[in-house]
Order: structure tokens, then C-alpha cells, then sequence
């Protein structure tokens, strides 16, 4: 359940190939240490033009977040993408609802996000396809510091590194 289909570095490593190989025609994407730094406003380098790219190619977009709306609104808005804030990831409730939004089968979607234990468990659970990527920079706090050794724990048993699926 833990066990990404697709380990990446980046989101903008996402590229039509890749979504092509794996019959992926949407996705579900987590803003903290994804799209930007937990909590910043600044997008990691590309993604403006990553979002364009996959716009142009037909591929479904739309974020799904655990943070509230006035977080993700203005972040959803300045790159011009449907949101989903309270999604409650690992629990189904945000990615059905994204994928009803998305109007696509769930056979063709895939969640991209930084955290095991929230985007990849949920995406398992929802029956998706899961892209994780490295997180973007890594957080201070206590409880972030233990999910991010387990989650190396994990993809070091799993044997997951990046490219992994790819």
C-alpha cells in the first residue's frame, strides 16, 4: 500500500512518454513539496511551463491538498488549476472527488505528490496510479523529520529509487 507505481525526482520529470507508457491521461497534484516548498508560493523551476506542456498533450490537471482553502486557492489560481483544499489525503474522499472533477476512469489518473504516507497510501487505497517525486526542500518540524526517515526506511526495502517505474 506504501509503494509508489512511479518513483521521480522532480514533477516536471513528468513528461508524455512516461504518461503515454502508463496510459495516463490525468492528474492529481499535491502542492507542498511538489509543486512548491511546504507552505511557499514560489513553484519549482519549470512547472509553468511543465503545466503549458501538459495542457497542450490533453492531460487532465487539478490539485488536491490536505491544507485549507486560503492556502490553496491563490496558489491554484496563479497557475490557473482547479483545487480541492481539506482533501483529507490518505482517505478517499479528495481523489474521488478529483477524479469526478476530472471526468476521466480511474484506470487513467495518477496522483503526483512528496509523502508516502498521504499521497501514495491514499492513491493505493483509491485504486490510482501513484507518481511520487522527491520533496522539494525538506521541513523543520519533528513529526515531518520521522515521516521522512521512514519513508526512506521504506523505499530503501520496497526498493525504490528514482526512475523506478519510469
Amino acid at each position: 500500500m506504501f509503494k509508489p507505481n512511479i518513483k521521480i525526482h522532480r514533477i516536471t520529470d513528468i513528461n508524455e512518454k512516461l504518461l503515454s507508457d502508463n496510459n495516463i491521461k490525468a492528474l492529481i497534484l499535491d502542492v507542498d513539496n511538489t509543486l512548491s516548498t511546504h507552505h511557499g508560493s514560489e513553484l519549482v523551476e519549470g512547472l509553468e511551463g511543465w503545466i503549458e506542456e501538459m495542457h497542450k498533450i490533453g492531460i487532465g490537471l487539478i490539485i488536491a491538498s490536505n491544507s485549507k482553502e486560503k492556502r490553496v486557492k491563490p496558489f491554484a489560481e496563479n497557475i490557473g488549476l482547479d483545487f480541492i483544499s481539506l482533501a483529507l489525503k490518505p482517505l478517499p474522499f479528495g481523489y474521488i472527488k478529483a477524479i469526478k472533477s476530472l471526468n476521466i476512469k480511474r484506470i487513467q489518473v495518477a496522483i503526483v505528490g512528496d509523502q508516502m504516507f498521504t499521497d501514495t497510501l491514499g492513491g493505493n487505497i483509491c485504486g490510482i496510479k501513484t507518481i511520487m517525486t522527491d520533496l522539494v526542500l525538506a521541513e523543520d518540524k519533528l513529526s515531518f523529520k520521522i515521516r521522512r526517515k521512514l519513508e526512506k526506511k521504506f523505499l530503501k526495502l520496497m526498493k525504490v529509487e528514482n526512475g523506478y517505474g519510469c
